[in-house]
């Protein structure tokens, strides 16, 4: 009789969220596998100890932060399993109580942004590069944290806040003309969102890229996708189940390599243009020999 394998523990970044909860309250379950989830409310928090410390062995990760992550070596292999992905028209945000600002006025402006790599800051340069003719190098960037891969460097259009300063306020006193939020909710402030209708933007920008922005997707050890692809399938499994009713076709929560392939054309090619890659991937290289077929 062949030899069962052992149950495989692996070490889980994973936060709550509706297509995550079940395989988080145990509703989704395996015999292969058992995943030791951190504890932690925002995955955000912990993608340095990912990237820099390989402290996870299957993690929820920013996409941005991946592409990061497979420039410099650090031994993650990307999953077509979507876990957070939203609209980002809505994220970029003016003071109107400042005098009224369109897109188009962005050239030699402050733009406040949590940090350079930041995925949602990606996304929202690539639509006004793309859509409104903003040429991001021409804005002064101010960011407040560092890039989660360390040995990234901003490049030289991005300039650190002075310490203590913070991200809402900055906007309200005017000292930078506009910024991009997160997690982060402006709500309660008059602040307004740079794009006008930015929600039917969005909805008609999803039509025609693919679907819905993907942030956070979820990545493995190369390690154990080389030795345990059983282990890696059924994650995926799990993953899939446990998000069964919170998808859609072209729209946020989504698997497979086909399903998720034009987004990722599009965010290789913007963090390329913007210097967060020091070249372009092709969306399979993203993969390796096992994550690849997962569907």
């Amino acid at each position: 009789m062949p030899q069962t394998k052992p149950v495989l523990t692996l070490q889980t970044l994973l936060a709550q969220y509706r297509n995550t909860s079940a395989l988080k309250a145990g509703i989704v379950r395996s015999p292969l596998v058992e995943l030791a989830f951190a504890e932690v409310k925002t995955a955000n928090k912990l993608f340095k100890a990912v990237v820099r410390e390989q402290k996870f062995d299957l993690a929820e990760l920013a996409i941005a932060t991946f592409l990061q992550a497979k420039a410099y070596r650090k031994g993650y292999v990307l999953m077509p399993a979507v876990i957070v992905a939203r609209g980002q028209h809505h994220t970029i945000f003016y003071n109107p109580e400042r005098g009224h600002l369109n897109p188009g006025d962005l050239h030699g402006r402050r733009v406040g942004v949590r940090a350079y790599t930041q995925t949602t800051g990606a996304w929202v340069r690539g639509f006004l590069q793309e859509d409104y003719g903003v040429d991001f190098r021409r804005m002064h960037w101010i960011t407040f944290e560092e890039p989660h891969v360390a040995e990234f460097t901003d490049p030289p259009w991005v300039q650190r806040a002075p310490e203590g300063k913070d991200l809402l306020q900055m906007l309200l006193d005017g000292e930078i003309d506009a910024a991009i939020f997160g997690s982060e909710n402006p709500q309660g402030t008059p602040l307004k969102p740079l794009i006008p209708n930015a929600t039917d933007v969005a909805t008609r920008w999803a039509e025609t890229h693919g679907g819905v922005p993907i942030n956070h997707m979820m990545v493995v050890k190369n390690s154990i996708s080389q030795s345990r692809p059983d282990v890696v399938r059924e994650v995926y499994r799990m993953l899939k189940q446990s998000a069964a009713g919170d998808t859609a076709k072209g729209g946020g929560v989504r698997f497979g390599v086909q399903a998720v392939r034009e987004s990722l054309e599009t965010i290789i090619d913007y963090s390329q243009r913007q210097g967060l890659i020091p070249h372009r991937f092709s969306v399979d290289e993203l993969f390796d020999d096992v994550t690849c077929r997962l569907d």
